[in-house]
């Protein structure tokens, strides 16, 4: 066989490769003698072309003695080039051509099949396992939570079980007029608190106005009486605006028209401007009742609640004369800007005098009676759930402030208390027990009858709108039920009013969003009958004017916290466990949106 110089030595000339002829090598013959000879050239280019090498006492080398086999023919007729042992099917680097491909009568050897005895001096081929991928999935659900541990929570997840947890975004240029949406919320923040909603309905609120006018990047603060809203978008300006609360009224029925329209911008039916024109409307909106009939209905409410704690008939009568006569003196004194503090004192001195002067006179009455059945309506029960509700849903600032009013009401209605029996003293009359326990003697029947009349007129005093006056008397019953059949299946005074009020928020809760309000409405006027603040009341008379039973006091007041906090928790409670049967409102009222566009 004839050998040209090698490929690479030509194509540094510029030459190209040549072709290379081949003969078959003679029987016998090894694959050294057809190798292709050597050029000459020196020592390291023998050894880039694959000479043997030899070791440092001149001996050659194992390779070198080991002779390489050579390929037989294929049947064209040209043999195939020796491959150097060691490298089988490569090519040298001293230049070689790697092997030729078969011939037309050579074929590759098949490849083992998986599982089949292999031939001899080959390696077993073992298949790879298919990967589990349900396995993989379980494994890294029990291993890795959905969502990276340290990831903050989006504000818009604060929505989920509230009435607006399906809301729609406007698209428009909301980026642009961020500060007319921002002064919108506040403005509707401010409303909300001022007619009594609690700080978990004006969060979600806030957050659902916003987000459905299109800004998602906010947080929302709430702190007792101010709100502060600030928005940060990334690679822009933010906007952080401040609104304090200063005044309250009661006005349950403007409470419910915010929620209606609130419901509605989340629901995509009306605009920026539209909703600012609907709230202005709202807030000159009259009251739905007038001044007369709510100083009635709240003389109407104090004689009830006489009559259900076990009052006469002409101690209802006093106490309705007594209430409509403190209402009046109230209402001056606001005119003359006189702190709540002392509003709440000289009414609470009005109400235990006209007590006094009527047993003094030897009236058959019991002045105890007349005196909790006036202070009631000053009690306030509601502040104090709502506290409570604050604290749970994590608001704990604006729940120590409500918490801190609250007892300044108290603190207020004792003194307003002590001071009347000190006067009451100095004239000749004998102290009353007015923390003496009361416990009601008539008929269940009219007990109910007592319950609804007071519901309605604790409503009409609240301001609650019109259509939600008999769903919350029912909703009142129900709660009264409950809790007389707790104390008859001997539940306790404080495990029976803690039921009754789960089925009170349940109730509520269903009932209100039926009907377009918040459970706020519903709640609050169902739970005065499970006589919340009566007994811290009594607890802090005895503690304060008693200093020989100072000690029960204490008990008193503890065990008195224990019934609020069990009371709170149940309407909470109760609302949580009303969801589900109010998730297909949300959807029965798209799909009315939906018919109407």
């Amino acid at each position: 066989m004839t050998t040209r110089p090698s490929d690479r030595e030509q194509s540094a000339e510029g030459n190209p490769a040549p072709k290379i002829s081949a003969q078959p090598p003679a029987q016998g013959g090894s694959a050294a003698a057809a190798a292709p000879p050597v050029p000459t050239g020196g020592q390291g280019k023998a050894k880039r072309e694959g000479t043997a090498k030899t070791s440092g006492d001149g001996a050659p080398s194992d390779r070198a003695k080991t002779p390489a086999k050579a390929k037989p023919a294929g049947a064209s007729g040209r043999g195939a080039l020796p491959v150097p042992s060691g490298h089988p099917g490569k090519a040298r680097p001293g230049g070689l051509l790697p092997p030729a491909k078969p011939g037309p009568g050579k074929f590759p050897q098949p490849r083992p099949r998986a599982g089949s005895a292999p031939a001899a001096g080959l390696i077993p081929v073992v298949p790879l396992p298919k990967p589990n991928k349900a396995a993989r999935s379980v494994l890294r659900k029990l291993v890795q939570g959905e969502a990276p541990p340290t990831a903050p929570m989006n504000i818009v997840d604060r929505l989920a079980g509230s009435p607006y947890a399906n809301f729609t975004i406007q698209v428009g240029k909301a980026e642009e007029s961020a500060r007319k949406t921002i002064d919108f919320a506040l403005r509707l923040a401010e409303t909300m608190f001022r007619y009594g909603a609690g700080a978990l309905e004006v969060e979600t609120s806030i957050i659902a106005v916003t987000a459905a006018l299109g800004l998602r990047n906010i947080e929302v603060d709430i702190t007792n009486q101010s709100v502060v809203i600030n928005y940060a978008p990334r690679d822009a300006v933010p906007i952080t605006l401040l609104r304090v609360v200063r005044s309250w009224t009661n006005n349950y029925a403007g409470l419910v028209a915010v929620h209606e329209l609130v419901t509605e911008i989340t629901s995509g039916g009306v605009t920026r401007d539209e909703a600012y024109r609907r709230l202005d409307v709202i807030v000159k909106k009259p009251k739905p009742f007038p001044r007369w009939l709510v100083s009635m209905a709240e003389a109407v409410f104090a004689a009830a609640v006489v009559g259900v704690i076990g009052g006469t008939f002409m101690g209802m009568v006093v106490s309705f004369v007594t209430i409509l006569l403190a209402s009046q003196v109230s209402r001056v004194l606001g005119k003359w800007r006189v702190p709540d503090f002392f509003v709440t004192s000289i009414s609470s001195f009005i109400v235990t005098m006209v007590a006094l002067l009527c047993f003094m006179l030897h009236v058959p009455l019991s002045p105890s009676v007349v005196v909790a059945g006036g202070i009631l309506l000053m009690l306030p029960s509601g502040r104090l759930v709502s506290a409570v509700q604050d604290a749970i849903n994590g608001f704990p600032v604006t729940a120590a402030g409500r918490f801190l009013s609250a007892f300044l009401t108290f603190g207020a209605i004792v003194a307003g208390i002590a001071v009347a029996l000190v006067t009451s003293a100095v004239f000749g009359a004998d102290r009353l027990d007015v923390a003496e326990t009361i416990s009601g003697s008539l008929p269940l029947f009219w007990v109910l009858v007592l319950v609804a009349v007071a519901t309605v007129a604790i409503c009409i005093a609240e301001q609650t709108a019109i259509k939600l006056l008999l769903p919350t008397m029912g909703v009142a019953l129900a709660g009264y039920l409950v809790y007389y059949a707790g104390m008859q299946l001997g539940l306790g005074g404080r495990f029976a009013p803690a039921v009754a009020a789960v089925v009170i928020g349940m109730l509520a809760r269903i009932i209100a969003l039926r009907l377009g309000a918040p459970q706020l409405v519903v709640a609050v006027p169902s739970i005065i009958f499970l006589l919340v603040g009566l007994s811290i009341f009594r607890a802090m008379f005895v503690m304060t004017l008693t200093p020989d039973d100072s000690v029960s006091g204490a008990v008193g007041i503890f065990n008195a916290l224990v019934v609020i906090l069990a009371v709170a928790a149940g309407v909470v409670l109760g609302d949580n466990l009303g969801r589900p049967f109010t998730r297909s409102l949300n959807g029965a009222r798209d799909r009315r949106r939906n018919r109407r566009r």
